[in-house]
């Protein structure tokens, strides 16, 4: 719908331009005068298409579309055919037929108006169409010729998909190396919590050894007071 519209303007500019370029060379030819201001028009009009094409951007001609189709809408319900529709009640009161049809129109239009806007708001046109508008600058700017179909569907499938796969392929090389970096992350902290584990375990196996010696001393003080009263009552005896 845009583009349609964007190149009736361009196609009105052109025409006339050219009708104005046939008019002045007739004139000259007329008169006998060289056509020396021909190429001053010509650059002016494509000045003029180039304004009028960077003046209307995708936005603003679908605002512009959507308010016409909503002003011919309202003419559709004019108060003539309101009338007639209801001719009983305008044949009562016409003027206050007049007052319902003025409330109708402005309730209908805003209705249509929110309905629009919440169209707008809802599929994200406005950043949609934006986007189109710099896609299409930067496709101006683009001097690469554009793609076209070599005849071989094949060839043109895998011409297709090939770039798809290079970018999941480079996608998932990158997913990789960050998974290789947590694995070898964690296995640093795994080997350091078994070398601290290992080292604990020696703590408790040298503890242990020392309490085993100091309960065996104990034993043998024990026992050596256990056989001393004894060896005092054989000698007494």
């Amino acid at each position: 719908m845009e583009g349609s519209e964007v190149t009736v303007q361009e196609a009105t500019v052109d025409n006339k331009c050219l009708r104005d370029s046939v008019e002045k060379q007739n004139t000259d030819e007329a008169t006998g005068e060289m056509s020396s201001q021909l190429p001053n028009t010509e650059s002016v009009c494509k000045q003029t298409t180039e304004e009028t094409g960077g003046r209307f951007n995708r936005l603003k001609l679908f605002d512009k579309v959507m308010q016409k189709s909503l002003e011919k809408f309202i003419q559709h319900a004019s108060f003539n055919r309101f009338a007639s529709t209801f001719r009983p009640l305008y044949k009562k009161n016409p003027q206050r037929m007049e007052i319902i049809h003025k409330q109708f129109i402005e309730e209908l239009r805003r209705a249509i108006q929110d309905d629009i806007s919440r169209l707008i708001e809802e599929g994200h046109l406005e950043v949609k169409l934006k986007e189109l508008d710099k896609l299409e600058r930067a496709a101006k700017n683009n001097t690469d010729p554009a793609w076209r179909p070599s005849g071989v569907p094949e060839e043109d499938f895998c011409s297709f998909l090939k770039p798809y796969y290079q970018k999941q392929e480079a996608f998932m090389r990158l997913e990789l190396k960050k998974i290789q970096a947590e694995n070898a992350a964690l296995a640093q902290k795994v080997q350091a919590g078994r070398e601290s584990i290992a080292q604990t375990e020696s703590r408790i196996s040298a503890a242990v050894d020392e309490w085993k010696v100091k309960t065996e001393d104990c034993k043998i003080h024990i026992n050596d007071f256990c056989q001393g009263p004894r060896l005092w009552t054989s000698y007494l005896v």
